[in-house]
């Protein structure tokens, strides 16, 4: 049973002093590697490339949330291993705001990493996790669907709030959420009664009939909120955390970094998390998007040529792909 938890007693300003962003730019982008390949000429994952327009899909990941968080509130974790390709394009951003892993052990080992340094910076931090890989055609609409989701987290103490994106197609490669309709956390929020990470088509099908969402992966809640997720979900691989924080911000920490990332396994926010506990976790449905992860070559073509570029999909040269990326 969802209850509505005790309003916070913030005022809007004390709210935004305390608003917080993570870009996440540590993954390998190996799936869509033939395309970016094509593009550049080399392996840079594909949050590195200028895929869909002149900006790198990094860049306009930051641009797209400078209207909701200020630079200096906003954190970039990358991988060590990329920074031949990102080294150029972080230029200007303070190394206090870089946070940089040994290696890519997936989402739920960056997001943790995030989370302790915030809670160091800030311990009534609200922060938005963005993925730096997607497609969003109507900016203005995403900022106005965030700063709800800003809201309901900063009132909404102890859950998670998720970016639902209604579906058109019943994508077996996404996450769902399956909103408990009937019930109203705030207003336009609903609780999740369950979480679906990548299910059959047959499913797929089934949730996209019954009103189910895709899950965008741009998460809003309070630092403690997912803490206390994580502490319930992944003991183990908070405690290893914890167990370097001392490290954070000194000479020793890539070091001590270095040893964990050697041993700890590879973990998914959503499948060891979300779809564990979904009791933490609400849903705003984001209407108007034009939303996309660009995770697979054909999602890209479909962006390119909702922009009027014809693709022949399959068929262009990488200096023919740039120039359509352009």
């Amino acid at each position: 049973m969802h209850t509505e938890p005790e309003a916070m007693n913030f005022s809007e300003g004390q709210t935004r002093d305390h608003r917080w962003a993570v870009i996440l730019a540590g993954g390998d982008g190996t799936r869509l590697l033939p395309l970016t390949r094509r593009i550049t000429g080399d392996d840079r994952p594909k949050q590195f490339c200028s895929v869909t327009g002149e900006e790198t899909l990094l860049h306009q990941t930051q641009r797209r949330i400078s209207a909701l968080v200020p630079p200096q509130r906003t954190l970039l974790l990358l991988t060590r291993k990329h920074e031949a390709f990102y080294g150029d394009q972080v230029v200007g951003i303070p190394h206090s705001r870089r946070l940089i892993q040994p290696c890519n052990r997936g989402t739920a080992p960056a997001i943790v990493y995030s989370l302790l340094h915030l809670r160091e910076m800030d311990s009534e931090g609200i922060v938005a996790f963005f993925p730096s890989d997607h497609h969003f055609s109507d900016d203005a609409t995403f900022t106005s669907h965030l700063e709800s989701a800003y809201a309901a987290a900063a009132s909404l103490p102890e859950q998670v709030i998720l970016l639902g994106i209604p579906p058109d197609s019943p994508e077996v490669e996404y996450g769902w959420i399956e909103p408990a309709v009937s019930k109203v956390v705030q207003s336009p929020i609903f609780p999740v009664s369950r979480f679906w990470e990548k299910p059959r088509q047959k499913l797929a099908a089934t949730l996209m009939a019954q009103g189910c969402l895709w899950n965008s992966f741009v998460m809003i809640g309070r630092v403690s909120a997912f803490l206390n997720q994580i502490r319930h979900t992944l003991p183990s691989l908070l405690g290893a955390f914890e167990s370097i924080r001392s490290s954070f911000s000194t000479a020793s920490e890539e070091r001590e970094l270095r040893e964990l990332y050697s041993h700890i396994p590879a973990t998914s926010f959503s499948q060891d998390v979300m779809s564990v506990r979904p009791r933490d976790l609400a849903v705003l449905c984001a209407t108007g998007l034009g939303w996309s992860d660009l995770g697979e070559p054909d999602r890209v073509f479909s962006v390119l040529e909702s922009k009027g570029v014809k693709t022949e999909r399959g068929l262009r040269t990488g200096s023919q792909l740039g120039r359509a990326a352009g």
